[in-house]
């Protein structure tokens, strides 16, 4: 079966050049897709850039009307949507639709918020200026392109197609080979809801491997390129981005910390590092990795994390679980010689172990090790699979510090009765839940994002929508001067009197 990027439909006669998507869970073929050269990516763009004139000309009214369209299609079809994504990704079908609710809340903020945060605002002039109207706007970049992931194939991305379209830029989006159908999912979705899309494309997907995102990141007229993956493909993404100096955001993975006071609800955290750990198989770049327990209360925290973690059951081809298969099999090996490396290395296993992770590819059962020392790849790599460390300190400042002794700088919980606040000020994250666990992604207006290792930039939220759009600032001169400032008849007693001012107003 085939597909391609102008239809969604799929067809029985596979094209040279077509790859096939898989199922993680029997790896079936689920479909195959085109792999598209630099031609096809080059057409997509200029197609994409015509349309962004439109679309733009529509106006924050006219594009929200279309947007909440899209909106409402997803709502109606967000189970066969789902269906896709969980197809694609393994991950439980009920997962796969909590990421399909996500999105649909996270495309309603966008679209009801943009005219708030971009339209056009007054802002003072300022004394010296008086003669003046200042205002600042923000302009879309016309084309956006986006490079999206294969854990969350539906929620990344859209944290970047529904903010882009709401500015006004169309959208050519990459998705990962691993994930291609959710892509075009999103494409057939918004043609169904908006009418004018069979002549203006506003969201094209072009799928390949990374050949055909670097042709993106080339194309002539690509406005700016929304990234997520690994900082090392991040980097690449970056140097081939910079060729024609197209501003970048960079989300790019990270390595989160957990970190439990004294006074902490235990039942709430350990079922809080349980889920932030092993949900979608610790598929999750703002996943609990690390966490990091007060001494006083360690003992109790472990047997809470064991008793919920060792009851969980991984999926099949005929049972779902409450975990999914790896998404991509080669992550086995990186969870593999994480775990051996920690247990080399003096850590207890608490749950699972060395035989919790198969020879090749298929699912990982839970893992669970306490006391690894801080030099172990488990604790300084960025994991991505079904472990968790449980570390002791002797108390929160130690948890801390450990907590930010890593590149990366993306997320992070505390769960503390009192203090939760206070410890959150002192991490080095982009984002931080207190007493929950990855509540940040879920509220539209907050900033996702981190720092560090973890890139640079922020979908969702006005932040997010900003970064859609660059600044527009106009003056326009209300009334003129006897004598202009700006001019060569300005006279020394013209400047006197400026000087006198300036003095008199920021001089005491």
């Amino acid at each position: 079966m085939s597909a391609t990027a102008a239809d969604s439909t799929v067809t029985t006669n596979p094209a040279p050049g077509d790859f096939a998507s898989l199922s993680p869970r029997t790896g079936a073929e689920l479909a195959r897709y085109p792999v598209h050269d630099g031609e096809h990516v080059r057409a997509a763009v200029r197609r994409a850039a015509d349309s962004a004139q439109w679309w733009e000309g529509l106006g924050f009214a006219g594009r929200r009307t279309r947007l909440a369209a899209w909106k409402k299609v997803l709502v109606q079809q967000l189970d066969r949507v789902a269906r896709v994504v969980a197809d694609e990704t393994g991950k439980p079908f009920d997962d796969a639709r909590l990421e399909v609710i996500l999105v649909i809340d996270h495309l309603d903020w966008a679209a009801g918020n943009a005219r708030k945060v971009l339209g056009r605002q007054s802002v003072s002039p300022g004394l010296l200026m008086a003669n003046q109207a200042a205002s600042v706007s923000y302009r879309p970049f016309g084309v956006v392109g986006v490079i999206g992931p294969w854990n969350y194939p539906i929620f990344t991305p859209m944290g970047s197609i529904a903010y882009a379209l709401a500015a006004g830029n169309t959208v050519v989006f990459k998705p990962s080979e691993l994930t291609p159908g959710v892509g075009y999912e999103l494409a057939r979705t918004l043609a169904e809801a908006v009418p004018e899309v069979g002549r203006y494309p506003l969201l094209t997907v072009v799928t390949g491997f990374g050949a055909t995102g670097a042709e993106l990141c080339r194309a002539p007229g690509i406005g700016k390129i929304a990234f997520t993956g690994s900082a090392a493909t991040g980097r690449r993404v970056m140097a081939a981005c910079a060729e024609n100096l197209v501003p970048v955001l960079m989300e790019c993975g990270g390595k989160d910390a957990l970190i439990v006071d004294a006074d902490a609800d235990l039942d709430a955290a350990a079922d809080a590092a349980v889920w932030g750990g092993m949900s979608n198989a610790g598929q999750t770049c703002v996943g609990v990795e690390r966490v990091y327990v007060v001494e006083s209360v360690a003992g109790r925290f472990l047997e809470k994390v064991r008793a919920a973690a060792s009851v969980l059951e991984v999926g099949s081809a005929t049972n779902e679980g409450q975990l999914g298969p790896m998404t991509m099999p080669s992550q086995t090996e990186v969870v593999r010689r994480h775990v051996t490396d920690a247990l080399d290395k003096g850590g207890r296993a608490i749950v699972g172990g060395a035989d919790s992770v198969p020879a090749e590819g298929g699912a990982i059962s839970p893992v669970v090790i306490a006391d690894v020392p801080e030099d172990s790849v488990a604790v300084t790599e960025e994991t991505f699979g079904p472990l968790v460390v449980v570390n002791r300190v002797p108390d929160v400042d130690e948890a801390v510090r450990r907590a930010n002794a890593t590149g990366y700088g993306l997320g992070a919980t505390v769960f503390s009765a009192k203090r939760g606040e206070q410890i959150a000020q002192k991490l080095r994250t982009g984002m931080v839940s207190i007493n929950a666990v990855i509540a940040f992604a879920g509220i539209p207006s907050l900033p996702f994002g981190g720092v560090g290792e973890s890139g640079f930039g922020r979908i969702h939220g006005a932040d997010g929508l900003r970064e859609f759009a660059r600044p527009q600032s106009v003056a326009r001169q209300r009334f003129g001067l006897p004598v202009g400032v700006t001019s060569f008849r300005r006279t020394a007693k013209v400047m006197q009197t400026i000087v006198g001012v300036v003095k008199a107003r920021h001089g005491r």
